[in-house]
This record gives C-alpha cells, sequence and structure tokens, in this order.
C-alpha cells in the first residue's frame, strides 16, 4: 500500500488504489456526470484521439456523451472493481489495434503515451472540475495527493509514462499547453453547441418510454448538459470557438453549483456515489464515512 502522511501520497507503480485514496472518495461521486460530456469533447478534440475515432468508432458522430457514458463503467473499474489490473488491461488492449494516419501528415498510435495519457489526465481532472463548480474547491495539497494517485492509477495500464508529468504543478503547465496549443476544435465540437438536429442521443433506450416522448426530452437534456459544457469549458478555447458565456449565466452556473453542493452536503454519504463505487465499498467491507466537506 502506499504510503501516506496527511496529504503527502508516494504513488507506488502497479498497485491498485484502494479505500484510504481520495480518488475512491471523488471519482465516484455522482456530480462527477455533471462534467462529463466536458471530459469526453477535450478528450475528442486532440488530433489523434478525434483522427483514430472517426477511423475506427461507427458511434463518432453521436457524440462525446454516447463515447463517455460508454468508456466510463471501463474506467470507473480501474479504481474500483477487485481485479483493476485485468479491468486496466483490458482498456489498454482495446486500444492497441487504433492506429493510423493523421490528415496533416504522420502517424498516431492510440498507445503512444502522448496519446494515451491526455484521455487520463481528462479523468484525473473532472475530479478537480466537479469540485470547483459543484461542490468544495481542493486545496493545494489534496490537488497534489489526487494527482499522485492518478499516476499509481496511470500505471496500471502498463503504458510508458515517458514525458507525463510527474508533480501537479507540472500537471497544470502540462493542461495549459494542451488546451492551448493541442486540442482543436473539429466537428464533434462544432455539433456540441450548435446542434441542428433532434435525437442526438439516439433512440429511446426504454421500452416504456416511446420515441415520440423520449427525443423532446433527451433533446432538452442535451442541451441542458451542453451549457454546463460551455460555462465549465476552458475559456481559452471556448474563447476560440467563439462561444458566448455570459456574466448573468455565469452567476446562474455558481448558483446551480452551490444549490447541489448544498443538496449533497445533505445526503448519506453511500447516496452520493454512483452504483460501481458504492458496490466497491461493500466489498470491501468499509464505509466512506470519512469524506471531505463539499
Amino acid at each position: 500500500m502506499a504510503a501516506t502522511t496527511h496529504d503527502t501520497y508516494r504513488p507506488f507503480p502497479g498497485q491498485p488504489l484502494g479505500p484510504d485514496s481520495l480518488t475512491w472518495r471523488l471519482f465516484g461521486d455522482q456530480r462527477m456526470l455533471l462534467v462529463g460530456m466536458r471530459a469526453g469533447l477535450l478528450q475528442t478534440m486532440h488530433p489523434a484521439i478525434g483522427q483514430a475515432l472517426k477511423d475506427h468508432d461507427s458511434t463518432y458522430f453521436q457524440g462525446p456523451m454516447k463515447r463517455i457514458l460508454r468508456s466510463l463503467p471501463q474506467i470507473l473499474g480501474v479504481v474500483y472493481d477487485a481485479d483493476a489490473r485485468g479491468t486496466a488491461a483490458r482498456v489498454r488492449d482495446y486500444h492497441r489495434d487504433l492506429k493510423g494516419e493523421l490528415p496533416g501528415g504522420g502517424r498516431y498510435s492510440a498507445l503512444n503515451p502522448e496519446v494515451f495519457y491526455w484521455p487520463h489526465a481528462t479523468f484525473f481532472e473532472m475530479q478537480l472540475a466537479w469540485r470547483e463548480h459543484f461542490g468544495k474547491p481542493l486545496s493545494e495539497a489534496r490537488k497534489e495527493r489526487l494527482f499522485q494517485e492518478s499516476r499509481q492509477w496511470f500505471s496500471l495500464y502498463g503504458v510508458s509514462a515517458t514525458g507525463t508529468p510527474a508533480t501537479y504543478a507540472e500537471f497544470t503547465d502540462y493542461w495549459q499547453q494542451t488546451v492551448t496549443e493541442v486540442l482543436e476544435p473539429n466537428a464533434i465540437a462544432r455539433a456540441t453547441f450548435n446542434r441542428t438536429k433532434s435525437g442526438i442521443f439516439g433512440p429511446s433506450p426504454y421500452k416504456y418510454l416511446p420515441e415520440l416522448l423520449w427525443r423532446p426530452l433527451s433533446d432538452t437534456q442535451f442541451d441542458g448538459m451542453a451549457w454546463v459544457l460551455r460555462g465549465t469549458f476552458p475559456e481559452v478555447l471556448r474563447d476560440r470557438m467563439g462561444l458566448g458565456w455570459t456574466a448573468a449565466e455565469e452567476l446562474r452556473l455558481r448558483a446551480i453549483g452551490a444549490g447541489i453542493q448544498h443538496t449533497f452536503g445533505r445526503l448519506p454519504v453511500q447516496a452520493r456515489l454512483l452504483p460501481q463505487a458504492r458496490q466497491a465499498w461493500r466489498r470491501e467491507k468499509n464505509e466512506p464515512t470519512r469524506v471531505l466537506a463539499g
């Protein structure tokens, strides 16, 4: 088990995280879903990842939310599954054959450390994002601990970490550089913020909910999530894409965030968790009673 003293943390490569980790308390919180579309879109805006999805994923044009909902249970499994190493190996192996050519020249491989690390970076950062917008922001010490845990989590994939950040300070530089200099607006990004068709979430997934009702409900849900995405999107990308965001909208988002934080703060800890995380705590015969406020 990794050594911990207060908020210091020394990652142990190849060792799964457990209920003593900060990640177990944050990554399984239901509020993470509020920034799920954001993480998915940031992933697809990486040129190599966007091209890999276009070349190898038939659901590419169904949008980032569909992709994040499909992949999130597997990523949660790398944190919460009893066989976290096995889950991580399967996730890695899904990407072995994702190779091809970039439109501007050169080749990409999903297992290239630079490419494979970016989705992981968004999964780490989404924990900070939901706390920032819908909970209580983490202290710098907690951010450093959470980041070091993310390095241990990444090691489970068995992919080289060459060139990836080693400290939270390095991560913030890496994040800013990637967002500013690497990510590119693409068809998915434009379609997300400029929806021109109904039914972007696809057909109704429920037998009891007919298409006639599902389509307007899902469209309304998508529009609400796209609004939250616009408000939580990195400002530099919002400006590059010409996305408006007013002071009144910012106040509204903050008010919604405060209301969500207040509501979740009143819930029992188990009620805050996604089912996968809740089951993991029960499996460990442990109750997450010591949680961070907010």
